[in-house]
């Protein structure tokens, strides 16, 4: 779900905390070690994603922020900030090439350059988090 967060807007914000969970705790937050991305340098994008960065004329960067249940992966575009809301049962990550990782969630994406080693780490703590949090399979049954 692709969504306009630039204001403070009650009903968003209900919909993105019924979709990955309400922000993670203080004490979460230092067992994780910091549930925020760095700065992440957009490589390549789905074509939703694309038709709102083409808007300006900055570098693309987007942040990522861990929830419960997913995470949120933010960006602007002009003067306005969007997030891509992503559960982590939808959520689809690759390492294609060996400096970027490709983010899916059903129509979009998002691939990111990863020439800086906090990158590397970022990622594998999303995804052990994720494997610890997503919810049960079938399979695992």
């Amino acid at each position: 779900m692709l969504l306009n967060v630039s204001y403070n807007n009650p009903d968003i914000k209900e919909k993105i905390d019924r979709e990955v969970g309400k922000t993670l705790t203080l004490a979460d937050r230092f067992k994780l070690k910091g549930s925020g991305s760095p700065r992440l340098i957009i490589t390549s994008v789905s074509i939703d994603i694309h038709n709102l960065l083409i808007l300006d004329n900055n570098r693309n960067t987007c942040n990522i922020e861990i929830r419960p249940g997913g995470i949120i992966v933010r960006f602007r575009s002009i003067l306005e900030t969007f997030a891509l809301i992503i559960p982590f049962w939808k959520l689809k990550i690759y390492k294609g090439k060996a400096e970027e990782y490709s983010i899916y969630r059903d129509h979009y994406f998002i691939k990111v350059e990863a020439k800086d080693d906090n990158v590397h780490k970022f990622f594998k703590k999303l995804i052990a988090y994720k494997e610890d949090n997503a919810p049960t399979r079938i399979d695992d049954l």
